[in-house]
């Protein structure tokens, strides 16, 4: 059994697009068939399009975003569920003056991200 509080998970800063970072709420090593993520876009700021080798599954917490998930694109907002699968290409770009923040799970296998554009 785990309990955490979100507060006392550091996020960590990521290198690709801007403005995003991310608070490794359960890692690999914790459960043991998946990893939950919060990831935090600030407005204005952007993750660049990019693939995953392991599907994603994300929960909207706050904010809005323009997703784009293949040949898709789609604005995101509080409440949405994704579905991204793996080997897809997909980006977010935030909308408007608030953060874009969401919980991400993805399966407990190697994660290779390769960046398409920045």
């Amino acid at each position: 059994m785990i309990k955490k509080s979100i507060d006392n998970v550091e996020a960590i800063k990521q290198q690709a697009g801007e403005g995003v970072s991310m608070k490794m709420l359960l890692s690999p090593e914790e459960a043991s068939n998946f990893a939950m993520r919060q990831f935090c876009i600030k407005a204005n700021g952007h993750m660049p399009l990019h693939t995953n080798s392991v599907e994603h599954e994300q929960y909207v917490l706050k904010g809005k975003a323009k997703v784009t998930v293949g040949d898709e694109i789609f604005e995101a907002k509080a409440g949405d569920i994704l579905y991204i699968p793996a080997g897809v290409a997909h980006m977010y770009e935030t909308v408007g003056e608030e953060d874009y923040e969401f919980l991400c799970l993805v399966p407990k296998k190697e994660d290779t991200i390769n960046i398409i554009s920045c």
